[in-house]
């Protein structure tokens, strides 16, 4: 790791602090990856940082896929409390009738909440859907506008359900973006719940049917999350990966069959594991820098974050990598301890910028008027350097 350098403005105002990283690599910089998808999003849950997307704004027809939003509304209902797993609910003739997946459901019959989201994640059930979106939302279409206005309050802008079971509606739309947001919030929010979506089989009236996740299938940290296919979406898949506490989350869509869906979302998710890495620079406490202060009683002030700073870079392109600390030159007292005064900026090849706060370690009290006034002629005869 090379030395800081300091850089100080001719006004004598504005400094920045470059620590260059040298973390060594072989080889040139991996070049963007190509996919047959339609629409794909892959995305470092740990960090935050996408590393592909490909029409993944736009408005897509999401299949079964978006039944990851019914389970969601289940999930708020049990961890409330307000539902519990053995709670039963009642099946209609229209739930019993409704084609496609099925858990096989009996008309007339009351089915358990957890047999229900087993039916729902693992048989991709429809009408498991619908018992529960009768039971919880009174009927489906209620439950459909209710699971919109849920999705607004996460933050997923762009998304309309019309029904539970993501059956073919030109209304019913999702994004690629929208559906890895909406998984992180499973992922995140309902750990108690969550390992359901990785289990590979559920037998319900006696008929056992197989996780239709293809990633499951293989050694690569996969546990999640739902697979969906119409004619108009084609072959979709939002899967997770864990591995060594770095989790990576992808979304692919219209993809022509299913051997090119498990093909496909395997090269993605393997990609992101090999090609890219997560890089711990800093931990919330750590003193990043030593900022100058103005007329203070103290003329350094210590500067740290106020949580562990991790980015994920292009393992090729990781020693082009630069941090920069910046702040007005020099900072005035006073200075209250916790107050952000300056800001860490990170910067490489094929990432996005990050700009991160960085807040004073001390409190620093302005001196007696004496020594203000020493202090300021030192600065205006001598310069920064002697203050």
């Amino acid at each position: 790791m090379s030395a800081m350098t300091h850089k100080t403005s001719p006004t004598g105002l504005f400094s920045a602090l470059c620590l260059c990283l040298t973390l060594f690599a072989g080889g040139a910089a991996a070049q963007s990856i190509e996919t047959p998808a339609r629409e794909a999003f892959v995305y470092d849950m740990n960090t935050g940082t996408v590393l592909l997307e490909k029409n993944a704004d736009e408005l897509m027809s999401p299949a079964s896929m978006s039944k990851l939003m019914t389970v969601t509304m289940v999930f708020e209902r049990l961890k409330e409390g307000s539902l519990k797993m053995d709670d039963t609910l009642p099946v209609s003739e229209k739930a019993w009738k409704k084609g496609g997946s099925k858990m096989f459901v009996e008309v007339d019959t009351r089915v358990a909440v957890g047999d229900l989201l087993r039916g729902i994640i693992v048989q991709s059930g429809n009408d498991a859907c619908i018992v529960v979106a009768e039971g919880l939302g009174g009927s489906e279409e209620g439950f459909a506008d209710a699971m919109t206005t849920r999705a607004r309050e996460l933050g997923l802008e762009k998304s309309t359900f019309r029904n539970a079971t993501g059956w073919p509606d030109p209304d019913h739309k999702m994004t690629a973006r929208e559906l890895g947001l909406l998984a992180k919030h499973i992922i995140q929010d309902f750990p108690e719940y969550y390992p359901i979506f990785a289990e590979k089989h559920f037998t319900f009236s006696e008929i056992k049917q197989g996780n239709r996740n293809p990633l499951l299938y293989k050694n690569n940290g996969a546990d999640g999350l739902k697979t969906g296919h119409t004619e108009e979406s084609g072959y979709g898949l939002v899967g997770s990966s864990e591995r060594d506490g770095r989790r990576i989350i992808l979304v692919v869509n219209g993809l022509d069959n299913a051997k090119e869906r498990s093909r496909e979302s395997e090269r993605l998710m393997e990609w992101a594991f090999r090609e890219f890495n997560n890089y711990a620079l800093f931990k919330a406490g750590d003193v990043v820098d030593n900022a100058r202060v103005w007329l203070g009683s103290k003329d350094l002030v210590p500067l740290t974050l106020e949580s562990d700073l991790t980015v994920t870079l292009n393992r090729a392109a990781r020693k082009s990598m630069t941090v920069k600390v910046v702040y007005n030159e020099p900072i005035p007292a006073p200075i209250i301890k916790g107050t952000p005064v300056a800001q860490l900026v990170v910067e490489g090849p094929e990432m996005d910028t990050v700009t991160v706060p960085l807040i004073a370690m001390e409190d620093i009290t302005r001196p007696g008027p004496l020594k203000r006034l020493t202090s300021a002629v030192e600065y205006l005869v001598f310069g920064p350097s002697a203050n």
